[in-house]
């Protein structure tokens, strides 16, 4: 199969790495600076007393549109930030039979790509990925040996002839991927999730420990879960109660050192996926009837940040 990973950073660098060692024909789609990077140094996924390094085939936008080349599968793994200028990057890859799986939270990149490409081309997707990019030598940092891919038609029922392919394939990688009963619903799982954490220490400004080890902090993370299930739940994709219980484990353990990338991105003084993450929930919230003055209070403190950072850009 030949496989388009688009961008190289934490997430598309470790599942590109681990196609390519598996011996997939596998192509970077990358900025040329990180280009130049990587023909110097390989990618490398390095951390659990591990190296692994490739040296991969490598394509800029620049060349792609040169050379129109159509790929089997594209893994789209961008943040939402740069989803409108990876999708016009990776237009002349994609040819009539080309599946798309994108690797981003949330679920408003799917109406996007829909739009793009055809929803025939895209498929529901959620990845769990524990790695971090090194900013100073572009190493992906794996900090846990989780790699995992749900993926599914945007239709939900059962796999498909083209999702069980690139299961196969992902799968053969030593991926743990996975085909569940509706992929869209796990999506929403995920961005409960994601929202959850991302709001809690995103308002608090510390990690879940920090929150959790003073007074109201727990009562905090578990009103951000029940408004961001809410909504879920009022779009149809309920979160089993076994799943509330793991997220709400994860939010209120004492003395996790736990932070969302969103938080790191906050702190750090960079944009962040506001609109992608919680501008899109509220908005459905709001058109669900849904009232979620918490998530409502994270969205305008993220906003006011995003504010500041286009501003001083």
């Amino acid at each position: 199969m030949k496989i388009l990973v688009v961008g190289a950073g934490a997430t598309g660098g470790y599942f590109g790495t681990m196609l390519a060692r598996s011996g997939q024909d596998v192509t970077f789609l990358v900025r040329p600076a990180r280009a130049a990077a990587l023909r110097e140094r390989g990618l490398r996924v390095v951390g659990r007393d591990e190296e692994w390094r490739v040296d991969p085939g490598l394509v800029t936008a620049d060349e792609l549109a040169a050379a129109p080349v159509p790929y089997d599968l594209v893994l789209l793994s961008v943040k939402a930030t740069g989803l409108a200028r990876a999708a016009e990057d990776l237009a002349p890859a994609v040819g009539p039979d080309t599946v798309i799986v994108p690797q981003l939270n949330g679920l408003a990149h799917l109406e996007a790509l829909n739009e793009r490409f055809g929803a025939d081309r895209v498929l529901a997707a959620v990845t769990k990925v524990v790695t971090t990019l090194d900013e100073t030598t572009g190493d992906i940092l794996r900090l846990a040996p989780l790699a995992q891919l749900i993926l599914g038609e945007q239709d939900g029922g059962s796999a498909t002839p083209r999702v069980e392919a690139v299961r196969a394939v992902l799968a053969g990688a030593g991926i743990d991927a996975r085909v569940p009963e509706n992929a869209v619903t796990a999506m929403w799982h995920k961005w409960v999730f994601i929202t959850t954490i991302g709001a809690l220490t995103s308002l608090m400004r510390g990690t879940v420990g920090e929150i959790n080890a003073v007074p109201g902090g727990t009562e905090l993370a578990t009103a951000l879960l029940d408004e961001a299930s809410a909504v879920a739940a009022a779009a149809g994709h309920p979160v089993p109660e076994g799943e509330r219980k793991t997220t709400l484990d994860v939010v209120t353990a004492a003395g996790s050192p736990m932070v969302p990338s969103l938080y790191r991105d906050l702190v750090s003084g960079a944009p962040t996926e506001v609109e992608h993450l919680f501008g899109d929930l509220v908005a459905r919230a709001r058109r669900l009837g849904v009232p979620t003055p918490l998530m409502d209070l994270a969205t305008l403190h993220l906003r006011v940040h995003q504010a500041r950072v286009a501003t001083s850009r």
